[in-house]
């Protein structure tokens, strides 16, 4: 497709919300603005522009609800469990393994990524987040730490292979009958360990000056800190251990280990019916609902209707706080898709352009038919498609681009795909991308998105970089 005005001033915008992020200021304004101007120059309409503005951030809001109901309905969990007092009892087998911040990090990369491997990161970082999180910031781990780590392993290292799974290898192998989705699962399942290894351990140097000795005081800043976001007070909530607590320490950690178990044994055997894909998140957050709603019970029926309401009604503020700032921006990598820009233009699907994938497509062009260079070339056209904080939904492109572009420069089309597949979903994936399901992490540990994504920068493009370099050679 011949690239049009918009499409070159939706890469402006690109350009423009990306040096924004690296100057540390906010993006809102900028997404905005590019999403008016993109819409007025497609539709030759000042008024669709106007319009456009609104209906990008409603479909933002709808693409990415199901990340901002997981974040509430976990952070009422977590409200709940502390009110029964049974949050203290809950950690203590975790305090065992995580004894210092060190410690800690590792610890979470480790589960996160097994976790990730086996059920995805989405259901997986809200069990994470509820249960592990606060042992490893009581361990000494800045909250930003346990954000990396957890962002790194699971939406980045486990993610970008998804060597369980093999939905991505699948869809990479999907365009190209010259790829085959075994080769592509095992070559990116060593590529996204190399990868994390180098980025996690960079990451890691970069935040060791700010760990602390373990204290319970880390905790209980870290709690303060979450409740001044909401705007309460740091004593609100009425603490009431019992007989119950201990019981409810145990069941809940158990549960969860169940839920895992089940998703593991249905995805391998047909011991237990199977559950459809992205079911993980549907069945964590509704189990964590039935939880919160008979620890009320338990703590005080009386009082049961106004503590659930008051719980969940918290974690939708604490989720908006977390999103508010997200959906301008994904608002406006949205209409890089075809399918969602014709829902906010408010035209056919079919005509409207995918401004993003037709940029990548028209950059594949002036890549220099050598090896090095169409190995970084691919690498860079992967890691751009991924800005629509999917990672997935390029992989497709990056197939039959790979098959092309791999025989004038005389390298393997798998290995080509691989690296394509890495880049693509290392960005888009979560551990680059603000607008993506990382948002969660960052909520979770009650910090900033777009800090995480900052914090993260350097360490994923040197691991990305040195895989590469890493790939050519041994493949």
């Amino acid at each position: 497709m011949e690239l049009t005005v918009a499409h070159w001033l939706y890469l402006v915008g690109t350009l423009i919300i990306i040096l924004t992020m690296v100057s540390r200021q906010n993006v809102v304004v900028p997404a905005l603005v590019m999403i008016f101007l993109v819409a007025w120059s497609f539709t030759g309409s000042f008024l669709d522009g106007v319009q456009a503005i609104f209906n990008a951030n409603l479909t933002a809001a709808t693409e990415l609800f199901h990340i901002f109901l997981i974040i509430a309905i976990m952070t009422a969990l977590l409200r709940s469990i502390q009110s029964i007092g049974a949050d203290e009892q809950m950690v203590k087998p975790f305090q065992m393994v995580m004894r210092n911040g060190t410690l800690a990090y590792w610890v979470l990369v480790a589960v996160t990524y097994f976790l990730s491997l086996f059920f995805w990161p989405a259901p997986a970082v809200p069990l994470i987040g509820a249960l592990l999180i606060p042992v490893a910031i009581q361990a000494g781990l800045p909250p930003i730490g346990t954000a990396i780590a957890i962002s790194l392993a699971g939406h980045g290292m486990a993610l970008s292979s998804d060597f369980i799974l093999q939905v991505a290898p699948k869809l990479t192998a999907s365009s190209s009958p010259a790829l085959d989705v075994h080769a592509i699962g095992e070559q990116t399942f060593i590529l996204s360990l190399v990868t994390g290894a180098i980025s996690l351990t960079i990451a890691f140097f970069m935040i060791r000056k700010s760990i602390k000795k373990p204290s319970k005081e880390n905790l209980t800043e870290w709690k303060k800190s979450g409740d001044n976001e909401l705007n309460l007070k740091p004593n609100d909530m009425d603490i009431k251990k019992g007989k119950y607590s201990p019981i409810f320490s145990f069941l809940v950690p158990f549960i969860f280990l169940i839920i895992v178990t089940y998703v593991v044994v249905a995805t391998y055997s047909d011991a237990v019916p199977a559950i459809e894909d992205g079911a993980g998140s549907a069945i964590v957050g509704g189990t964590a609902v039935i939880l919160i709603i008979i620890m009320s019970l338990f703590r005080n029926y009386k009082k049961t209707l106004q503590e659930v309401s008051d719980h969940i009604l918290n974690g939708f503020v604490y989720a908006f706080r977390v999103m508010g700032l997200v959906i301008p921006v994904a608002a406006f990598f949205f209409i890089g898709s075809g399918e969602l820009a014709g829902q906010i233009f408010g035209t056919n699907p079919d005509s409207t352009p995918s401004f993003l994938f037709d940029l990548v497509e028209e950059g594949q062009a002036y890549i220099p038919t050598n090896e090095f260079f169409t190995a970084f070339g691919v690498l860079i056209l992967g890691m751009l498609s991924g800005l629509d904080g999917s990672g997935f939904s390029a992989l497709p492109l990056i197939g039959s681009l790979s098959e092309a572009l791999a025989p004038s420069a005389g390298i393997d089309p798998t290995t080509l795909a691989s690296i394509g597949q890495i880049g693509s979903i290392w960005v888009g994936g979560g551990t680059l991308i603000a607008w993506s399901p990382i948002v969660a992490i960052a909520g979770f540990a009650k910090i900033s998105v777009i800090d995480l994504v900052r914090r993260s920068f350097f360490p994923v493009i040197i691991g990305l970089l040195v895989t590469v370099v890493f790939a050519l050679w041994f493949f």
